[in-house]
């Protein structure tokens, strides 16, 4: 496959392209080019699906698991070509360690949502990244918190996270134009609905429920994961 292109012919019009893959950087700053599976017919795409948006690559230096934009080549008939991506081989998940600090955390109680917003920044520093300040761009509701590699968002308010809720959060961080896309964690009072926890389970997005005495509780893999290892 030469300089990483594949030989695509449009099942509409029969016109023959060549398609090479983009590469995005991971998490770790490795790029990454999902693996095309060569030979398998495209799919004219007729419908829209977020499912259908994303494929999952694995980095072969860290072992993350990257949702990626699933590939598609536009042609000159007006088709719209989905490409086929060998499927990402499923990845054991490592055994918990003690929380990176060694210390536990000690937080202070929840009396309204500026509090809330406090104690997911105190807890981000405690996993490791020092340099918590808020985000210069707000979501739809509650607060955003940055830090070198981390992008989190704090919803206090009364209502379940939704999938919306997660994926709006995780393309923020990829979106970051100049940046290596930050790792994202979600912080929330009410909890998350089952299509958010599955969202952030393909998104690699660390969920976390807070109670009112100001302690977060990882309540997906993403989360474990962040808490074992911290920054």
């Amino acid at each position: 496959m030469a300089d990483g292109g594949m030989p695509v012919r449009c099942p509409s019009c029969r016109r023959e392209h060549l398609y090479v893959p983009p590469s995005l950087p991971c998490a770790c700053g490795a790029p990454l080019t999902p693996p095309m599976a060569r030979g398998a017919p495209p799919t004219p795409v007729t419908d829209r699906n977020w499912a259908d948006e994303w494929v999952t690559v694995h980095c072969r230096p860290c072992g993350r698991p990257f949702q990626w934009p699933q590939p598609e080549l536009d042609c000159a008939c007006g088709a719209v070509l989905r490409l086929a991506v060998v499927p990402a081989p499923r990845v054991p998940r490592a055994p918990r360690t003690p929380a990176p600090s060694g210390r536990a955390f000690r937080p202070p109680p929840i009396h309204d949502a500026r509090d809330a917003v406090t104690v997911a920044a105190l807890y981000l520093r405690w996993l490791g990244f020092p340099d918590t300040r808020s985000a210069a761009r707000r979501p739809p509701s509650g607060a955003r918190i940055t830090a070198r590699g981390m992008l989190a968002q704090v919803d206090p308010g009364p209502r379940r996270t939704t999938a919306r809720d997660v994926e709006c959060l995780w393309l923020t961080a990829m979106t970051a134009a100049g940046e290596t896309p930050a790792a994202c964690a979600f912080f929330c009072l009410a909890g998350y609905t089952d299509e958010a926890r599955a969202r952030a389970d393909a998104l690699g997005v660390a969920l976390f429920t807070v109670d009112l005495t100001g302690t977060p509780r990882p309540v997906n893999g993403a989360a474990d994961e962040l808490v074992a290892t911290g920054a």
